[in-house]
């Protein structure tokens, strides 16, 4: 298992790296998903997984700490780019309870958060059923994880 950032690069043509995410990518926007690259992946690699978390979310839920945004799976590994408003892939089900992407949507008057997209290098093409919750997906993902990275953005309400 390699549940450590890897050598791969994970870009987005909406955001730079600790950039502000625009607001059409948020809840007070179109709430559409940000177009995301990666490149460099680890050598073996026939999967990937994307997933987008707010570790500065005041809940603890489903026993994690933070607001779960979007769980994508079951990227072949011929996939590494995300048109903005993606459908490829599967979709869990997210914080909000609904399968997809969400937003970010802080509180008001919470200050910026920090939004994570991580794109999961898996040693294996998965077919997951849709609306699976992090902890199933991670639980499922765990074993086949040849590598990781993130992307991290910043978002404020305003």
């Amino acid at each position: 298992m390699a549940f450590a950032p890897s050598s791969m690069q994970l870009t987005s043509s909406a955001f730079s790296a600790h950039g502000a995410i625009p607001a059409k990518h948020t809840g007070e926007g179109e709430n559409v998903s940000p177009a995301l690259s990666w490149k460099d992946a680890p050598e073996g690699t026939k999967g990937f997984a994307v997933i987008c978390h707010d570790p500065d979310a005041p809940l603890v839920q489903n026993g994690s700490y933070g607001f779960v945004h979007w769980l994508l799976y079951n990227l072949p590994a011929e996939i590494t780019a995300l048109d903005e408003a993606t459908t490829v892939g599967t979709s869990g089900v997210n914080d909000t309870g609904q399968n997809g992407y969400s937003g970010p949507m802080p509180p008001e008057g919470h200050g910026d958060h920090l939004y994570y997209f991580w794109v999961l290098a898996l040693d294996a093409h998965t077919d997951l059923p849709e609306g699976l919750t992090q902890p199933e997906l991670l639980t499922k993902l765990e074993p086949h994880i040849l590598g990781m990275n993130r992307l991290v953005g910043t978002y404020r309400r305003g």
